[in-house]
């Protein structure tokens, strides 16, 4: 057991078991006598469901999301130059991939399209975000709040020979609208308060099912019990019964015979008389 390999296994299987799969791999390293390895796997954190749908990605066909990271070197490039249309070009580039991968992927709610997008555009913005996606061991949704290379991709001309970058902004095209960044982080902070409200939920409705499941098993066996018991005492009380008719069937006979007995020492004794 290796920890890549355990990794890979986690972060590619079912979202759902993700945990119990984790803890049970961690508790077979430790038990192989590997402390270190079981706590590196006790620490791996359970993906988002936006990071888990771009985790299933890379595994499929992790040709977009190469592309994508390397259109991410490509712009810093670009904003390292200063070079104002290949920034534009570049970015327009990026927007259209980012909506050609969402477009591709299945149907979801819109807050997990969101995410997922705000996961892509980080891909671009940042190397160490596109090696965990391109090895599909993204945890959580990643994203640049302060985009402001990408602001400057997409609003700066190209700088003038001999003039102060600061120059880029007298020469800037007209501003395009900026995007949200405070509305979309509030949107997010609403989807995690979601997710952690139905987390409890789901926590709570778990014990209760766990308390039921436990009455029922203990209901179930107490019934079995009564039902036995019932059945013994149905069988004892029919053998009393047989026992009982057996008695009457001899006390009946004994009763005629005794009568027999009595008119025959009835008749001996009149005849003795008669003498």
């Amino acid at each position: 057991m290796d920890f890549d390999t355990v990794a890979g296994e986690l972060y590619g299987g079912d979202l759902a078991e993700f945990v119990s799969a984790r803890n049970a791999a961690a508790k077979a390293a430790k038990a192989e006598g590997n402390a270190e390895l079981a706590a590196k796997i006790r620490e791996l954190r359970k993906p988002t469901t936006a990071a888990a749908i771009v985790n299933r990605l890379a595994r499929e066909d992790d040709a977009e999301l190469r592309e994508l990271a390397e259109l991410g070197d490509e712009l810093r490039d670009a904003h390292t130059r200063l070079a104002g249309d290949d920034l534009r070009a570049l970015t327009r580039r990026r927007g259209e991939l980012v909506r050609r991968i969402v477009h591709g992927l299945p149907s979801m709610s819109d807050t997990v399209s969101r995410e997922v997008e705000a996961t892509l555009e980080a891909v671009a913005a940042d190397p160490g975000t596109a090696e965990l996606a391109v090895a599909g061991r993204l945890t959580s949704v990643a994203h640049q709040d302060t985009d402001q290379w990408f602001t400057l991709a997409a609003n700066a001309a190209p700088p003038s020979a001999g003039k102060r970058p600061a120059k880029l902004v007298e020469k800037a095209e007209p501003a395009k609208p900026k995007r949200d960044h405070r509305r979309e982080e509030e949107e997010r902070r609403q989807a995690r308060a979601e997710r952690e409200r139905l987390r409890k939920e789901a926590a709570e409705l778990a014990k209760e099912r766990a308390v039921a499941e436990r009455d029922l098993v203990r209901t179930e066996r107490a019934a079995e019990q009564a039902t036995a018991r019932v059945e013994d005492l149905r069988t004892r009380l029919a053998e009393a019964e047989e026992r009982a008719e057996r008695a009457t069937a001899e006390f009946e006979k004994a009763k005629e015979t005794y009568e027999q007995a009595d008119n025959a020492a009835e008749e001996a004794r009149k005849a003795a008389e008669a003498r």
